[in-house]
C-alpha cells in the first residue's frame, strides 16, 4: 500500500507543483511516482488538474468508489508484489473504472482493468457467451498484472507502458517507430512525444498520479473514508456441470446477490455446462453448500435454460416444449410481446420450480 501523501491539500493548488515529486512518502520505491518527468511544468499542471478532479469534481463520487476498493485492494497489492511492480498501479482500476468488476465502456472494454475483448483471451481470459473472466476480479487481476509487467518488459519505460496499456501497443510502436525510432526509451520520452497520442492516452499518466495523490490519503481532501466498506471473502466450491446461481444460492443458504457478487464472471447467471467449474460462495458456507448441493438432483440443478425462437415458433409451443406454463414465461421475459415472437430472439425458460422457488426464499 502507499504511504500517506505528506502534504497538506493545498499545498498542491499552489501554482507552483515543484513540491509533488515528495509528495508519497515512499518505501517502497514507486517507480512511476519516481519518475524523473515530475518537475517538468506540464507535467505538473497536468497532475493538478486531476488532483482537483478527484478531489472536487469526482469528490461525491469517491466514498462509494473507495468502498468497492476495499474489497479488491488487498488482491490487488499483493500480486503488485509479488511482481515487483510500482505499487501505485493499484489505482489503476480506480481511473479504469471505479472499481467497478462489471464496468463496461463505449469502446466494449469490460471489467475492473478495462480489458478489450482480444487482449483478455490473449492474456488467457475466457470470454463467452455463458463466462467473461474480465469481470472476474481474481483472474482480471492477475492477467491485468502480467499484461503490465510485459509491457514494461517491451517497452523500457512506465510512461510508455501505461500509453500502451491505454491506447495500445501497436498505436504505441507506431509513434515510436515514425517519431523516435532511434531513440532510447523513458518516461520523457513519451512526455516529448505526447502531442501524438489521442487527448486520453495523453493524460492518463497524470490522471493516475492525481488518483493516487487523493486517494491514498482522502482525508486530507475532505473526502469521507470508503462508504459501506466491503469484502470478497469467500470460500470456492466446485460444480459438476452447469448449474445456476439461485441454486448456488440456495445449496449455500445465502442471497442470491452475494453469489452474483462474488462471481461476476457468470453473465448468464449459470456456469458452462460439460465442465466442472469453481463457484465462490459466502466465507464459511462452504461446507453447508456442499451438504446442500449433494441433495440436488442433476436436472434441478439449472432453473432456467436459453430458447431461440425459430420460425413458426408460439409462446405456446415453446411453453409446451418445455413443460412450463405461458405465465412464467411471460414473468420471465419482461416486456415480450407473445404476438410478436421475433425470430432468432433468445428467451429465458425457467424450469425446475421447486428448487427455483427455494432460491427465491433465501
Amino acid at each position: 500500500m502507499l504511504a500517506p501523501v505528506a502534504i497538506e491539500p493545498a499545498v498542491l493548488f499552489e501554482a507552483s507543483l515543484e513540491p509533488v515529486r515528495h509528495v508519497v512518502d515512499a518505501p517502497p520505491f514507486d517507480e512511476i511516482l519516481a519518475s524523473p518527468v515530475f518537475g517538468d511544468p506540464d507535467f505538473d499542471a497536468d497532475v493538478l488538474t486531476w488532483v482537483e478532479y478527484w478531489s472536487v469534481e469526482a469528490a461525491s463520487a469517491m466514498p462509494s468508489i473507495l468502498g468497492r476498493m476495499s474489497a479488491f485492494e488487498e488482491r490487488v497489492d499483493s500480486t503488485l508484489e509479488v511482481a515487483g511492480l510500482p505499487p501505485s498501479l493499484r489505482f489503476l482500476p480506480l481511473i479504469e473504472s471505479g472499481y467497478n468488476p462489471a464496468a463496461a465502456s463505449v469502446a466494449s472494454a469490460v471489467g475492473m482493468w478495462q480489458f478489450m475483448e482480444a487482449t483478455a483471451r490473449g492474456m488467457g481470459l475466457e470470454v463467452t457467451r455463458l463466462m467473461d473472466e474480465r469481470r472476474d476480479p481474481v483472474r482480471s487481476t492477475d492477467a491485468a498484472v502480467r499484461f503490465l509487467a510485459e509491457l514494461r518488459e517491451s517497452f523500457g519505460s512506465w510512461f510508455l507502458a501505461l500509453a500502451a496499456y491505454n491506447g495500445g501497443p501497436t498505436r504505441l510502436r507506431g509513434v515510436l517507430r515514425r517519431h523516435a525510432p532511434d531513440i532510447e526509451p523513458s518516461d520523457s520520452l513519451f512526455w516529448a512525444l505526447r502531442e501524438h497520442f489521442p487527448r486520453e492516452t495523453r493524460q492518463f499518466i497524470p490522471k493516475l498520479v492525481g488518483a493516487a495523490l487523493v486517494g491514498s490519503r482522502p482525508q486530507a481532501f475532505g473526502i469521507g473514508g470508503p462508504e459501506s466498506p466491503m469484502t470478497f471473502a469467500h470460500d470456492e466450491v466446485t460444480v459438476p456441470d452447469a448449474t445456476t446461481l439461485d441454486v448456488v444460492a440456495f445449496a449455500a443458504e445465502v442471497p442470491l446477490d452475494e453469489i452474483e457478487r462474488l462471481n461476476p464472471h457468470f453473465t448468464r447467471g449459470m456456469t458452462p455446462p460439460g465442465r466442472e467449474m469453481g463457484v465462490r460462495v459466502p466465507a464459511g458456507q462452504g461446507q453447508v453448500f456442499t451438504r446442500n448441493y449433494a441433495d440436488i438432483l442433476p436436472h434441478e440443478r439449472v432453473t432456467f435454460v436459453e430458447h431461440r425462437v425459430e420460425p413458426g415458433e408460439t409462446l405456446s409451443h415453446i411453453a409446451v416444449q418445455y413443460g412450463v406454463m405461458v405465465a412464467d414465461l411471460t414473468a420471465a421475459n419482461p416486456g415480450l410481446r407473445p404476438r410478436y415472437l421475433r425470430i432468432g430472439a433468445l428467451l429465458t425458460v425457467p424450469v425446475a420450480p421447486s428448487v427455483r422457488g427455494g432460491a427465491a426464499g433465501t
